[in-house]
């Protein structure tokens, strides 16, 4: 049996979790929701022209692997990066990381999972994990099949690891520059798909949904809005709530009141997003309040990009000061 001497901390996402997982063990104490706003996680995008098991792409996230090459972009942290067309050299290369006691990341698809529930296996292929341990020809996970899933956002058996970190790392600079760049892509983007913008062009569209695909088709894609908001990763409302934790830790780090405004401000958004969803799984299910609609939803997204308008423009002034 090979296991590493690895102390495991439990994350609400996978991709910051692991980031702040493979920091920490390389003696930077940094936690999951600082490595989320570092990495500049937070986002939002509706990308129609991305299909996932046919429906169109909502993201609350930032891109899989955007934390990541946020964070190995630090000056005295190295980060290695690796892919594969063979299975077998893809597991040998895992092998050899972890006989040389390397805690490795690798990126892979849900589906082939086995701590993943059937009921709730479905194809995405973004899901991050840390393999620190070996037992005879098994891992912990059934991991051959999860690094090879085919489909969108193929992992081709990804996998990276840390061989370097600062000993101590001044957080003020990497935590501005991560929340420009959350606020950039919240706010600035050109593309009416992204941030808030985006946002609001969801809430257009749905509200035009039982017109448009009538009433079944209507809540076949409203019920994919809230499996991707509330199943995958942290969701829609869990991301603004880790991102106001680690705007709470920001607050503390830089002596700043105006970052705890931001983080409790986030969190009614946080709370909005959570509205929404709850309003949006009543209807899927048939169980619908009398105040439950469509144009309730619609006014209830738009309230969402509102709320984050005003948080990401108080950030974004913020950020300028400080840079």
């Amino acid at each position: 049996m090979l296991l590493l001497d690895f102390l495991h901390t439990q994350s609400a996402h996978c991709e910051s979790g692991v980031a702040a997982n493979l920091l920490t063990h390389h003696g930077l104490n940094i936690s999951e929701a600082m490595a989320f706003g570092i990495g500049g996680g937070l986002f939002f995008g509706y990308l129609p022209f991305i299909r996932i098991n046919g429906l169109p792409l909502v993201t609350y996230r930032a891109a899989a692997g955007h934390i990541l090459r946020q964070i190995a972009g630090i000056p005295g942290v190295c980060m290695v990066e690796k892919k594969f067309r063979n299975r077998d050299e893809a597991m040998a290369e895992l092998d050899h990381a972890l006989a040389a006691s390397i805690p490795v990341g690798l990126q892979t698809g849900v589906f082939w999972l086995p701590y993943f529930p059937k009921a709730l296996r479905f194809h995405f292929n973004a899901h991050n994990l840390v393999v620190y341990g070996k037992e005879g020809n098994e891992y912990l996970i059934s991991l051959a099949r999860a690094r090879f899933a085919s489909g969108a956002l193929a992992p081709k058996g990804k996998m990276y690891y840390l061989t370097q970190a600062p000993a101590e790392l001044e957080l003020a600079p990497h935590l501005v520059r991560g929340i420009q760049s959350v606020c950039k892509m919240m706010l600035a983007s050109p593309f009416p798909l992204i941030g808030v913008k985006g946002i609001r062009f969801l809430a257009k569209r749905l509200g035009r949904w039982p017109q448009r695909l009538g009433r079944e088709k209507a809540d076949l894609h409203l019920g994919h809005v809230v499996r991707m908001q509330e199943e995958i990763g942290t969701g829609g409302g869990g991301f603004r709530f880790m991102y106001a934790a680690f705007l709470q830790e920001s607050a503390t780090i830089m002596q700043e009141p105006r970052l705890q405004e931001c983080a409790a401000a986030l969190t009614a958004a946080g709370d909005t997003w959570r509205e929404f969803a709850a309003m949006a799984a009543r209807i899927c299910k048939k169980r619908g309040r009398p105040e439950d609609s469509y144009p309730a939803m619609v006014a209830c997204l738009n309230r969402c990009g509102a709320m984050e308008e005003k948080v990401f423009a108080e950030l974004r002034q913020w950020a300028r000061q400080h840079s």
